[in-house]
């Protein structure tokens, strides 16, 4: 937390309970289908939480999840299973003797028909009864029928709070105003929009406001959880900045020496810029599991997985000239002159074709082009015997605007989604002062040029030193400036 006082001190003392004090307890309900499992594995961040699956009744038991802060478990969440026949349930409490609507749950619950054919419905009843507080998970696809208002009339029974939360908000096809105004002649008048898939910021700061305001005893307690969780984003944020920055060393410190005969030969040419491109494309996907770790997420998971792939990166060509091109302009001619110099570059190797010639600019013209005086001095320079490829800026420009939409893609994604995640590569949303940063990052690497132990090679590691860890921290610094505005707001929680 961003406050003097530790997150379980501050919970604790707004609750007035003890280190020993139970969590707070809320029962998620809704009908089958629409979206419970998923909201809790993007409240909690567990993508392995539960089951996510288009067949209806995947949830069959109750199973719980903690969502902990130092270790300690402040918010325990029960998955319920849905409820799927509320019509003939409530016609048959309303006939059972009670002189309360919670004293006729009860006697259902002692009945056997909570043992047979309501078995489903006992479950969610019988927990809501004992919890502090239950979240209602509406698919807002869904036109508001009959049975939707019983459930609602059925759930009130058992006198707990009850928080709508409006899921598929985003969908075309969302019915939000018919369901407001269902809920709100039921009396609940607070309401969350919460898309488990695609949840926009403050949708999970406002869910535990509202739900403070519904329970005002553990009001100060659930802001500070609100408070902790953002806390947690910002560390994220900061995390995956330094991630991509470590990458981006790593990258820079590249060299691959090769005899300039060697180069001249076409086979033994295009052996050389393919392990080049190998290499680069390594670094790109350790980051990338490294990024997909540190948000919770799993790249190699099963049909339900949140990322079966990532669009938009996959398979793309970091070596495409127009893309360094591109890239070099941004940067200043200065930087672009590699990218651009594909006939140099063939004229200097001998017999490279002109587009092959741009290709190999675009890894090569780095070193020719950047920090060591005329262009005419560093191609006779450098084409004395040996030949050292490397990574110019263009491309560690293009790698991290690629990184940086991962880390805006994974900061907007529920862990409840399923499919593919869109990655926004576009670069004209890009403002002037974060076009700067990001130069700023790219030029910050260049020290690493005249490290190559900084990058690791086969199983040595790259060796740990405090000027590495210096460079690291200064393209990051950048690298945060870049990223700018997450979500449109600061780093911050969903």
């Amino acid at each position: 937390m961003t406050a003097s006082t530790p997150p379980s001190t501050a919970l604790e003392r707004a609750a007035g309970t003890g280190p020993d004090a139970p969590p707070l307890r809320i029962a998620v309900v809704g009908h089958t289908n629409v979206g419970k499992t998923s909201l809790l594995r993007t409240l909690t961040r567990r993508v392995d939480f539960g089951e996510v699956s288009d067949r209806p009744g995947t949830t069959r038991h109750v199973e719980q999840v903690d969502l902990r802060i130092d270790g300690t478990p402040v918010v325990r969440f029960h998955d319920t299973p849905g409820l799927e026949d509320a019509v003939t349930l409530l016609a048959h409490v309303s006939q059972l003797p009670g002189d309360s609507r919670p004293a006729r749950i009860r006697a259902f619950l002692q009945g056997p028909e909570a043992q047979a054919a309501f078995e489903q419905e006992a479950k969610v009843l019988r927990l809501l009864l004992d919890a502090d507080a239950a979240f209602l998970v509406i698919d807002t696809r869904e036109p508001v029928l009959p049975k939707y208002c019983d459930e609602v009339e059925l759930l009130g029974a058992c006198a707990r709070p009850v928080l709508p939360v409006l899921n598929f908000i985003a969908h075309g096809a969302s019915r939000e105003p018919q369901w407001r105004a269902m809920l709100s002649d039921a009396g609940l008048h607070a309401v969350v929009r919460f898309d488990a898939a695609a949840p926009f910021t403050g949708a999970e700061r406002d869910l535990y406001h509202d739900l403070g305001t519904l329970l005002p005893a553990r009001r100060e307690a659930l802001r500070a959880v609100a408070a902790h969780l953002l806390a947690e984003a910002a560390a994220r944020h900061a995390g995956a900045c330094h991630a991509v920055a470590g990458t981006l060393v790593s990258c820079a410190a590249l060299q691959r020496v090769v005899p300039t005969a060697q180069l001249a030969d076409p086979q033994r040419r295009a052996a050389e810029v393919e392990a080049l491109r190998a290499t680069l494309q390594e670094e790109v996907r350790g980051n990338t599991a490294a990024l997909l770790r540190l948000y919770g997420f799993r790249p190699g998971d099963a049909a339900e997985s949140p990322l079966p792939q990532l669009e938009g990166l996959e398979g793309m060509d970091l070596f495409n000239p127009e893309l360094l091109r591109q890239a070099g302009l941004r940067l200043g001619q200065g930087a672009a002159v590699g990218a651009v110099l594909g006939a140099a570059a063939d004229l200097a190797v001998g017999g490279l074709s002109l587009g092959a010639g741009a290709l190999l600019g675009g890894t090569l013209g780095g070193a020719l082009a950047q920090g060591l005086g005329p262009l005419g001095r560093r191609l006779a320079g450098r084409l004395r015997g040996q030949q050292a490829l490397t990574v110019e800026d263009a491309l560690l420009y293009v790698l991290a605007e690629r990184q940086l939409a991962l880390v805006r893609a994974l900061e907007a994604r529920g862990h409840g989604a399923v499919g593919t995640a869109a990655v926004d590569t576009a670069t004209a949303a890009l403002s002037p002062e974060r076009s700067d940063a990001l130069r700023a990052a790219v030029q910050a690497t260049r020290v690493a040029r005249a490290h190559p132990e900084w990058r690791p090679t086969g199983a040595r590691r790259a060796v740990v030193s405090s000027a590495r860890d210096e460079a690291v921290d200064r393209v990051a610094a950048h690298l945060v400036q870049a990223a700018g505005r997450v979500a449109n707001g600061p780093p911050t929680l969903f």
